[in-house]
């Protein structure tokens, strides 16, 4: 019923920036917060940023004050500004939406996830 559409991964040298974006579509009400997850190669995966309704914002340590999370309530977007990258920030990056969904005349809320982006920054 609702579908994630990520883009904006590629590859940047380091020290470089990317933006990534996310468009959510379907029997949406609202998407209630938006998070970006990553995943190194051979490793875990792990919340990278997170922005609620109201705003709030969560970071990760190792992208504090590199990293802007944001949405667009309008266009049920969202987007992760990613400034000054590291090779540590290679991953697959995930955007993950908290969606009120509309179904049937009643509203429930749902988690879904995007089929993942990359990003490989090189020195």
């Amino acid at each position: 019923q609702v579908h994630l559409a990520e883009s904006g991964g590629g590859l940047v040298q380091a020290g470089g920036s990317l933006r990534l974006s996310c468009a959510a579509s379907g029997s949406i009400y609202s998407v209630d917060a938006w998070a970006w997850y990553r995943q190194p190669p051979g490793q875990q995966r792990d919340l990278v940023a997170r922005i609620t309704a109201d705003e709030s914002t969560y970071y990760a340590d190792s992208v504090q004050g590199r990293f802007t999370i944001s949405r667009d309530k309008y266009k049920n977007m969202g987007f992760l500004q990613m400034n000054d990258l590291r090779s540590e920030d290679t991953a697959v990056y995930y955007c993950v939406a908290d969606v009120l969904v509309i179904g049937d005349g009643e509203y429930y809320p749902e988690q879904y996830w995007g089929t993942g982006t990359s990003v490989t920054v090189f020195s």
